[in-house]
Parts: structure tokens; sequence; C-alpha cells
């Protein structure tokens, strides 16, 4: 940095200036600095929030196909409970209609 005085100041004026000058670009070292630390301090927040965001997703994802395969296990067991209660009503029911028709009650 090359010191100068304008004319018509004194060398103390032009120091005090100077003083001034590298006092103000000591704190905006200072502040880009700090604004470097605070942007990776928010990349690595961003970067740990999306790994947790992917992993929630991959549970949902998880969960929802057990949802599934229960939904099928739960219909299945349906269509067999109709199919022995279909069972049971032709088996025991008709018989005993049968029966009463034929007068053997």
């Amino acid at each position: 940095m090359v010191e100068f005085a304008p004319k018509g100041r004194t060398y103390d004026q032009a120091a005090a200036a100077n003083d001034v000058g590298n006092g103000i670009l000591a704190l905006l070292e200072k502040a880009a600095e700090s604004a470097k630390a605070d942007c990776a301090r928010a990349m690595d927040l961003a970067h740990k929030l999306s790994f947790q965001l992917r992993a929630a997703e991959e549970r949902a994802r998880e969960l929802e196909a057990e949802a599934n395969h229960f939904r099928e296990r739960a219909a299945t067991a349906e269509n067999w409970l109709t199919v022995i209660h279909n069972g049971v009503q032709q088996t025991f029911f008709q018989n005993v209609k049968n029966s009463s028709s034929n007068g053997h009650a």
C-alpha cells in the first residue's frame, strides 16, 4: 500500500486516514471470514438435514410396503373367512333345511 498525504494535510492526518482505512479493511476481512464460517455451518446443516430426509423417505417407503403387505394378508384372510362361512352354511344349514323339509326336525 502506498501512503500519500494530499496537499494541505499534515502527515498525522494522512497516517490517521491510513489507520482508519486499514481498520475498515480489517473489519471487512473479519466480516468475510465470519460469513464464510456461517456459510460452511449452513452447508453442513443442509447436508445433514438432506441425509436425514433421505433416510426418512426410505423408512416411509419401507413402512408403506409393510402396510401393503398386511393389507394383502387381511384381504386374503377375509376371503378365506368368506369361503369358510359359505362352506359352513352349505354343509350344516343346507342339511338342516333338507331335514326340516323332509319332516325331520
